[in-house]
């Protein structure tokens, strides 16, 4: 298993992220291999979470994602190429409901 998976797991729950959940997507789509997928309260812990897993990734010395979103807070999206981080407001993640768009894929326990 990627470890960059388990640093990313450990950096949302640290800030206390709303059901992280990790989608292993190697048999579904050519975009990426796994989806991290959790939620904050409001954009300021929405981006605390997204800060933390920066700095954990950086601490790491691994290379840093492309990042969009974090200005608003809404929908913070980090692109690892092989991981995408997806930590969005409560209300966001239930409208969209990527988990069931996905749910074929299936779950990583950490």
């Amino acid at each position: 298993m990627d470890p960059l998976l388990k640093i990313a797991f450990e950096a949302v729950n640290e800030k206390k992220a709303i059901k992280p959940v990790i989608l292993d997507l190697r048999n579904l789509s050519g975009v990426t291999d796994f989806f991290l997928i959790c939620s904050g309260q409001n954009q300021v812990q929405v981006r605390a979470i997204a800060d933390n897993v920066l700095d954990k990734i950086e601490e790491e010395g691994l290379k840093l994602p492309l990042k969009e979103g974090y200005q608003d807070g809404i929908w913070v999206l980090l692109d690892f190429g092989n991981l995408v981080i997806h930590v969005l407001q409560e209300w966001e993640r239930e409208f969209y409901a990527l988990e069931q768009l996905w749910h074929d894929a299936e779950v990583v326990q950490l």
